[in-house]
C-alpha cells in the first residue's frame, strides 16, 4: 500500500534562451568542448554491475560523422539474462518501498538535471544527436525534468483516488506495480522521451529493462547515471543497449515480461504487438502494451488563413531538428487562392535557414540521425526529381561528405494521394497539395483518408465556422490537434501527447493516464463488524 504525501506541485521547467553572453550559454559550450575531446565507453548496466561483451559499436556525431563520441558494449545473451534476472530480482523490494521513497528519486533526479547535470545532457543530445542548443534545451532539460515532477503529482492523484465506504466497512484501492519486468524501447530524437519511457513505470513501482537507440546511447547512458546519483537502486531500472532484434527476441519470450513501453516506427510495433500475441500461453499474465509510433503529420489552411503564421508554423513544424520529429508537419493542404504569398514567404524564411554543426549557435539546422536515414530521405528526394507531378519548390540538396546533411526541402504535388503525402519520411521534407478553394468540404475528407497514422494535425483559419467544420471533421484524425499553431512542441501537463490509428495506444505521455497503464488495482473491502449468522432479517415467519 502506498500513502499520498503531499507533493511539491509541479511546474513547467523554465526554457533558457542561450542568447550572447548569457552564462548557460557559456556553460554549454565548455561541456560540448569537453565532450567533443573524449570518447566515453558505455557499458550494458544490470543490478548495477557494469558487464562489457567486447563488441563495440560507435556513437558519431551526425554532423561530423567522423567523430566518435563512444564506444557503446553490446549485450550478448549473458548481458539480456543479467538484466531480467536483476530486475526480477528488485521487483518486490522496490514495489514494497513507500511512494514517497520513490517519488524522492525521481524528484532528485529532476533538481540534478535543472541545476548541474543540465549542460552535460544537452551537450550530449547536442553531440550525439545534432539538435540545436534550443532543440536540446526544450528536449533533455525541460521536457525530461517535466516528466519526472510532473508525474510524480499524477502517480500521487493516482494513489489518492480511492472508493467510498459503507458504515462499518472501509474500502480502499491497493495500485499495485504489475508483475514481472517492463521492457522500456526508447528511440533517438527526443533524449526526454529515452528518460521517460523506463522512469513512469518504475515510479509506480515496477522494474524495467531498457533498451536505448544506438544512436542516442550517449545522451541516455548520461540520464541512467543521474539517476544512479539520485538513489535508484540497482536493478530497478536496467541499461541494456545492442542489437534490438536479439534483445526482443529474448525478452518477448521472458515469462515474466509484463509490458512494454514503445517509442518507434510502426512496423516493428506491429512485429511486437504479434509476437507478444503469439507467446500468451507462456507468460504469468497478460503484458500491457504501450506504444507511440509513426505519423504523417498534417496542416490544412483555410482561404481565412493568417499567411504569415501560417508560413511561420510550416517552417518551424517542417525543419526544426530535421524534421525527425515524429510530430513534425509532412503534408500541407493549402488553398490557390492564398498558395502564391505563402510560398513566397515560406522560400525567403528557408533561403536564411543555415544548416551545419549545431556548435554553432547559428545554425537553425543540424544533420540527420545517420547513414540509413540520410539515403531513404535523400532517396526520396531522388525519385520525386523523376517523378512527373512534382516540384522542388525549394531545397532539395544532399551532403553526406562530413554529415548527414539534408536541405530544408519543400515540394508541391498534384497527386493527393501522391507517395510523399503519404508515407512517413522522417526528415526536413515538407509536401504541398494545393486545392481548389471552393474545395475545402472535400479536402477535409482528403486529409482525414489519405494517412493510416492519426498522431498531430494543424489547422490555420481565423474564420471560425470553418475552424468549427474541421474540427468535426478531423476529430479522429490527430491525437493533438493545433488551431493556429504548428502540430509539433507538446508541452508535459500541458498537451499530453499520443495518437490513435496506426500511430500507437494514444495512452498520452506526460498525463496521468500512461501511469494508469503501469499499475494492476487491487481492490480491498475490511469489514470491522462482520454478520454472526446466514439468516437474512427477511427469512423471518410472518
Amino acid at each position: 500500500m502506498s500513502s499520498t504525501p503531499n507533493i511539491p506541485i509541479p511546474r513547467n521547467e523554465p526554457v533558457l534562451g542561450y542568447a550572447p553572453g548569457a552564462p548557460e550559454r557559456e556553460t554549454l559550450k565548455a561541456a560540448l568542448a569537453l565532450m567533443s575531446a573524449e570518447q566515453l565507453e558505455i557499458p550494458v548496466v544490470a543490478g548495477g554491475r557494469e558487464l562489457r561483451s567486447g563488441t563495440l559499436v560507435d556513437v558519431v556525431s551526425p554532423h561530423a560523422h567522423q567523430r566518435v563520441l563512444a564506444r557503446v558494449h553490446q549485450a550478448d545473451a549473458g548481458g539480456i539474462r543479467a538484466a531480467v534476472d536483476a530486475a526480477v530480482a528488485a521487483q518486490r523490494e522496490w514495489a514494497s518501498w513507500r511512494f514517497e521513497d520513490r517519488a524522492a528519486v525521481f524528484l532528485k533526479a529532476a533538481e540534478l538535471l535543472a541545476s548541474s547535470h543540465r549542460a552535460i545532457l544537452n551537450a550530449a543530445t547536442m553531440l550525439g544527436q545534432s539538435k540545436t542548443a534550443f532543440q536540446a534545451e526544450i528536449d533533455s532539460a525541460c521536457e525530461l525534468i517535466d516528466f519526472l515532477r510532473f508525474n510524480v503529482a499524477y502517480a500521487e492523484q493516482i494513489y489518492r483516488e480511492q472508493p467510498g465506504s459503507s458504515p462499518g466497512v472501509w474500502n480502499r484501492m491497493d495500485h499495485r506495480p504489475l508483475e514481472g519486468f517492463v521492457y522500456a524501447i526508447t528511440p533517438f530524437n527526443f533524449t526526454a522521451i529515452g528518460g521517460n519511457l523506463p522512469t513512469a513505470p518504475a515510479l509506480m513501482g515496477n522494474t524495467v529493462v531498457w533498451k536505448p537507440a544506438a544512436t542516442a546511447a550517449l545522451s541516455n547512458y548520461h540520464f541512467f547515471r543521474l539517476l544512479e546519483e539520485a538513489g535508484l537502486p540497482p536493478g530497478v531500472i536496467n541499461f541494456l543497449p545492442g542489437n534490438a532484434v536479439d534483445i526482443s527476441d529474448a525478452l518477448l519470450a521472458e515469462r515474466m515480461l509484463a509490458g512494454i513501453h514503445f517509442t518507434g516506427s510502426t512496423p516493428v510495433f506491429h512485429s511486437l504487438w504479434k509476437t507478444v500475441g503469439g507467446n500468451l500461453d507462456r507468460y504469468h499474465g497478460y503484458p500491457r502494451l504501450v506504444g507511440e509510433t509513426g505519423g504523417k503529420d498534417f496542416v490544412l489552411a483555410h482561404a481565412s488563413a493568417d499567411v504569415d503564421a501560417l508560413a511561420a508554423g510550416l517552417v518551424r513544424g517542417a525543419f526544426e531538428y530535421q524534421g525527425q520529429k515524429c510530430s513534425a508537419a509532412s503534408r500541407a493542404y493549402i488553398p490557390d487562392s492564398i498558395w502564391p504569398a505563402v510560398m513566397q514567404r515560406m522560400t525567403d524564411m528557408m533561403a536564411t535557414i543555415r544548416v551545419g554543426d549545431v556548435a554553432d549557435f547559428r545554425n537553425f539546422m543540424g544533420a540527420v540521425i545517420d547513414a540509413r536515414a540520410f539515403r531513404k530521405i535523400s532517396g526520396y528526394l531522388e525519385r520525386a526529381r523523376q517523378d512527373a507531378g512534382v516540384s522542388i519548390v525549394a531545397g532539395g540538396g544532399a551532403d553526406d561528405s562530413e554529415g548527414w546533411f539534408i536541405e530544408p526541402t519543400l515540394l508541391q504535388v498534384e497527386d493527393p494521394r501522391y507517395r510523399l503525402m503519404c508515407e512517413e519520411i522522417f526528415g526536413p521534407v515538407l509536401t504541398v497539395y494545393v486545392y481548389p478553394e471552393r474545395r475545402w468540404a472535400e479536402t477535409l475528407t482528403l486529409v482525414d483518408e489519405t494517412s493510416p497514422y492519426a498522431l498531430t494535425g494543424a489547422v490555420f483559419a481565423q474564420d471560425r465556422a470553418a475552424l468549427v467544420e474541421a474540427d468535426r471533421a478531423l476529430r479522429n484524425a490527430a491525437g493533438n490537434y493545433y488551431v493556429n499553431d504548428k502540430p509539433t512542441g507538446a508541452v508535459v501537463g500541458q498537451q499530453p501527447f499520443g495518437g490513435a490509428r496506426a500511430s500507437g495506444t494514444n495512452d498520452k505521455a506526460g498525463s496521468i493516464l500512461n501511469l494508469l497503464r503501469w499499475v494492476s488495482p487491487r481492490s480491498i473491502k475490511e469489514t470491522f463488524a462482520p454478520p454472526k449468522d446466514y439468516r437474512y432479517p427477511f427469512m423471518g415467519a410472518e
